[in-house]
């Protein structure tokens, strides 16, 4: 019974080592992805106000 018991410990441990990995990946991937987004977003907010200035209603970027 006690190596049952020692390959559960190690099972354990891997599958909690590979959420701490999951977390630590989805953690990092989501803050990039935000900064990306307020980056776009920011960018939009610019061409936007580049119309306004010189009296264009419409503003197209490609």
């Amino acid at each position: 019974m006690g190596m049952a018991r020692t390959a559960g410990d190690w099972a354990f441990k891997a599958f909690t080592a590979g959420l701490g990995v999951a977390t630590i990946y989805l953690t990092a991937s989501f803050s990039f992805n935000v900064y990306r987004g307020l980056a776009w977003h920011n960018a939009q907010s610019k061409d936007v106000s580049v119309g306004l200035r010189n009296n264009v209603t419409h503003v197209y970027s490609f």
